[in-house]
């Protein structure tokens, strides 16, 4: 508290110092006064408390109590991973369907992510690329780029890859073993390998709709299942540790695209009664594997309208560019067609182009 400015009838005055005692009788008259004020707010409140009904106390504390295990239980809770076949389906609509197949659209899916700005964004990573290595080599890269509008809308109906298309690569739906003749043996002699791990995940499906892990595919009937272990060029680690040697054998393969977006290693679940969808493949730059594990009878891939069957401790080559659909038509009892897919370089795709497509589809770029 500080002395009072003299008023404008005592300007004239002459300015006197006003006494200690004065001061002190003034800060004391305050502080009296704020101790009552508080003093009469404490009492004001306490009343106020006594005099509300109790019931209404009651209800409001369970309230909190319940609002306070809700954000709890939630917190807490996993979201669910698994939907159903018909849930997938009645919701086609609304996610987008293209001869029946179901997209995810999911900015980050190089498959479903279209956008009008996609030719300029690859012209301009296949530009970086040549200012920090070459141009060399990148002829059949850079037509592609320039004409690829072109191309996916002149293509016939038979192949027509949804992203990318390099001119000039020999078409065929399906590759024989020679076409990556290494990396063919080198699965087939890791068979036994593969099955047993994919064995141990299985189990999980006894107690649980969905493990974790597994993905759940949308389907026109049955259900189809995958577990991946690289995911559009991204590696899954928490799969890939629950397969540590499948993945370690990945690494063993010379044409495994492991660094671009066109990539990925997966096993792959057909349940009896299962068909999935014609579609067609992102690019034509790779060709996909299957390493049969499990091959029960009346199970078909056709790719191109040409119909092939998988076979146990077999890979099957083929260029999912080209439309395709696969089924198990199988009985219930035979149990689920397995396969171990993984994508590899299309034998005609040249080493330096294949360090440029690295590049320009780098997952995430």
């Amino acid at each position: 508290w500080v002395p009072l400015s003299p008023t404008s009838s005592d300007r004239r005055a002459p300015l006197r110092a006003p006494s200690t005692t004065t001061m002190s009788l003034e800060w004391l008259t305050d502080w009296s006064w704020s101790l009552d004020g508080l003093r009469d707010f404490i009492a004001t409140g306490i009343q106020s408390f006594r005099d509300c009904d109790a019931t209404a106390l009651v209800a409001v504390a369970c309230l909190l109590v319940l609002f306070v295990w809700y954000c709890y239980h939630v917190g807490r809770e996993q979201p669910r991973a698994y939907a159903t076949v018909n849930a997938l389906m009645q919701s086609a609509e609304a996610n987008g369907v293209q001869n029946g197949f179901v997209y995810c659209q999911s900015p980050e899916c190089v498959r479903c992510s279209h956008h009008d700005g996609l030719n300029q964004k690859l012209y301009h990573n296949l530009q970086e690329y040549a200012k920090r290595y070459s141009w060399s080599g990148m002829g059949r890269i850079h037509k592609g780029i320039r004409e690829q509008g072109r191309y996916l809308n002149s293509r016939p109906s038979i192949q027509k890859p949804e992203v990318f298309f390099l001119p000039d690569l020999p078409t065929t739906p399906y590759f024989s073993r020679d076409a990556q003749k290494h990396d063919v043996e080198l699965l087939e002699r890791n068979f036994q390998t593969i099955l047993c791990e994919f064995e141990t995940l299985y189990k999980a499906f006894s107690n649980c709709s969905l493990p974790q892990g597994w993905k759940m595919n949308s389907t026109p009937s049955g259900e189809w299942f995958t577990f991946y272990l690289v995911n559009q060029g991204m590696c899954v680690p928490r799969n890939c540790r629950r397969c540590p040697r499948t993945y370690r054998l990945l690494g063993s393969l010379r044409t495994c695209i492991g660094n671009n977006v066109f990539g990925n290693a997966c096993i792959s679940v057909l349940s009896p009664g299962t068909v999935i969808a014609e579609h067609y493949g992102p690019t034509n730059i790779r060709i996909r594997c299957h390493l049969g594990l499990k091959t029960p009878s009346n199970c078909e891939l056709v790719v191109g309208g040409e119909p092939q069957c998988w076979a146990e401790g077999r890979c099957l080559l083929f260029d999912d560019s080209f439309l395709h659909t696969a089924f198990h038509e199988g009985a219930p009892e035979e149990g689920p067609r397995v396969v171990f897919m993984v994508d590899l370089w299309h034998p005609n795709v040249a080493a330096a182009e294949r360090q440029a497509l690295d590049f320009i589809f780098a997952p995430g770029r």
